[in-house]
């Protein structure tokens, strides 16, 4: 497999969300003496080069490009739609503000692996499932998430049904030094007392 990503590549930022479990918007939280969203712009810019942003745009307007949810209140399955609905890359990192210990080597290894398939979206898969929130998309994916939107299904892994995926398993995430504690997402207050634990 080739080290290097050679097709355009775009990276989308989830940052929206209600927060209801968290109490705060979870984008603005700080870890490691920056906010979560400064921290994961800087690792998909890093990767990437081009980051748009899903959520409000009066919240986040002076962070860089930013899109609304076409279908609202529907989830990252929303934020994904209208990620890919704006873009022009044909591989889109998908990440959500709230994986702290994603890194930009590990955009960088899916985005290869994305590369080396035919795949319409290349997701990592640990023992808990597969991780849609740090993923790459094609794009025409947002055809396949409007549909399910559609039809009022909202969960991200249920709209891969049917369609050509590359699975980054636990085995090729450890051979790359990866593992699934690189996907620990903050949802609630337990969850960010853990990881500023770690930050200390």
């Amino acid at each position: 497999m080739s080290s290097m990503i050679n097709t355009p590549s775009a990276a989308i930022l989830l940052a929206g969300g209600k927060s209801s479990r968290m109490g705060a918007n979870k984008a603005f939280l700080h870890f490691s003496g920056q906010s979560l969203l400064d921290r994961a712009l800087g690792v998909l810019k890093q990767a990437c080069g081009s980051v748009t942003i899903v959520g409000d745009p009066s919240a986040f307007a002076d962070f860089g490009p930013v899109v609304a949810d076409v279908f609202p209140d529907c989830g990252p399955l929303g934020g994904i739609h209208a990620g890919l609905s704006a873009s022009s890359a044909e591989f889109n990192v998908v990440l959500a503000v709230d994986m702290p210990f994603v890194t930009s080597e590990l955009i960088n290894f899916l985005l290869v692996a994305a590369e080396d398939s035919d795949a319409v979206v290349t997701v990592p898969r640990t023992r808990t499932g597969f991780q849609p929130l740090c993923a790459v998309y094609r794009r025409q994916f947002a055809r396949t998430a409007e549909r399910a939107l559609l039809e009022g299904r909202y969960r991200v892994d249920a709209a891969f049904a049917n369609l050509p995926l590359r699975i980054v398993n636990e085995g090729d995430l450890a051979g790359a030094g990866f593992s699934e504690s690189n996907f620990f997402n903050v949802n609630n207050p337990e969850d960010w007392r853990a990881v500023a634990d770690q930050a200390r």
